[in-house]
């Protein structure tokens, strides 16, 4: 019996989109007993609030990229997504990106749509409203007016993406500025890469369970 890791993206079906979560990078900053991305809050990982996201959105099928580790997700999760690994992720996110391009053009997808597996504050409607965004070939979301994640990237510029290094396809928008749409999202674009980080979400999470529960009470 093939395991959700032993599938290939050969194996999904033909889709317009695919939602891609890239999860390769070895999170050196992260100083905590475990990878950052199997860190632990709110009864999930960092990885597996991020690809929830994905999934929720509901926009096509999701690809996990995988590289220093494959994260470890509940069977709720790992039965939903196909693992691709990218054997040079030591060399850049953009060989990540490369192996996200791959899948989108194993399941004849006409666009890829990008978030990144330690920005587990991303919404799901900011990946479905990236999603929608056709105006131009490269949609990005943006938080307060700055640039994040997740990122459309449509068929048509597939070739122009780097093949190394760590700039993805920010190089690209920054070259060509008349191919990219901006969507105003809701959520963060936070990334953890600290157990400092980590701490701060842990601290905010906690308050707004507190305020909740409160709310909850009777006489409220």
């Amino acid at each position: 019996m093939t395991s959700a890791q032993d599938r290939t993206t050969d194996e999904r079906p033909s889709s317009g989109t695919i939602a891609v979560v890239l999860a390769a990078g070895a999170g050196r900053r992260f100083e905590g007993p475990t990878h950052k991305l199997e860190a632990r809050v709110d009864g999930d990982t960092l990885a597996g609030h991020a690809i929830r996201a994905a999934l929720e959105a509901a926009i096509g099928p999701v690809v996990v990229v995988t590289g220093a580790i494959t994260p470890s997700l509940g069977t709720d999760l790992a039965d939903m997504v196909t693992f691709a690994h990218n054997p040079r992720w030591n060399q850049g996110q953009a060989t990540s990106l490369q192996v996200a391009i791959e899948a989108a053009r194993s399941a004849d997808a006409s666009s890829v749509v990008i978030g990144l597996a330690d920005q587990p504050l991303v919404s799901p409607s900011a990946w479905q409203a990236v999603a929608a965004e056709r105006s131009r070939p490269i949609a990005v979301a943006t938080y307060d007016g700055v640039f994040g994640h997740p990122v459309r990237l449509d068929r048509t510029v597939w070739s122009g993406l780097p093949a190394t290094g760590d700039s993805g396809a920010r190089s690209l928008m920054h070259l060509r500025p008349e191919l990219v749409c901006e969507v105003p999202c809701i959520g963060s674009p936070a990334d953890i890469d600290t157990l400092e980080e980590l701490g701060q979400w842990q601290n905010k999470s906690s308050m707004s369970s507190r305020s909740t529960d409160r709310s909850k009470k009777p006489g409220r």
